[in-house]
Order: C-alpha cells, then structure tokens, then sequence
C-alpha cells in the first residue's frame, strides 16, 4: 500500500533529516487492512533512523506528538485503530520544542 509519511518539529532528525517519505508498505501474512498500529510498528523498523523512544511509547506515538491523516486528527478517526487506504498521507508533527 502507498502512503507518504511526512515527519516535522523536529521528529525529522530521527528519520536522517528527511521530512517526507513515499513508502509502500506490504501487508503481513493474515492482515486484510492497514492500520495505525500496524503502521506504527512498520514505521520504527523501516523509517525510524535513530531514538525510536522519542517517536514512540509502547506501541503508540509518545505525548506531544500530533497525527494527522489525511490533514484529520487521528483522535477523530480511532487512533491506533484508524484504517489507511491507498495513497493516503500521514503527518506526524512533534508539538513539543526545546528552548
């Protein structure tokens, strides 16, 4: 399934510095859909560079990272439980900065 995941405030840095990302992601033996959860977890094998804890705790996002699918919140659509479909665009943004 092709999606584009696209990483900001900061979350980029643990992706190699690259904020986009066009990825098609092979549904496992016995998965007849793809969702956040499952997502998720492809995500920290396959984009997550370096730190995966500061992208992820357990098997969600850490607090202070907001999800958008499809420019929607997640909290409104179920989040882990959020179903993907082709070709559909996934931002995570990092709402918490240092200064």
């Amino acid at each position: 399934m092709q999606l584009t995941l696209e990483f900001g405030g900061g979350l980029e840095l643990l992706c190699q510095s690259v904020k986009i990302h066009n990825v098609d992601v092979v549904l496992q033996a016995g998965e007849t859909k793809l969702t956040m959860r499952v997502l998720l977890s492809w995500i920290r094998t396959n984009v997550i560079k370096e730190r995966p804890e500061m992208f992820m705790k357990g098997d969600s996002v850490r607090p202070g990272v907001l999800v958008l699918v499809n420019d929607c919140d997640w909290e409104l659509s179920g989040q882990l439980d959020t179903t993907l479909e082709e070709k559909d665009v996934v931002v995570f943004i990092s709402t918490l900065h240092g200064g």
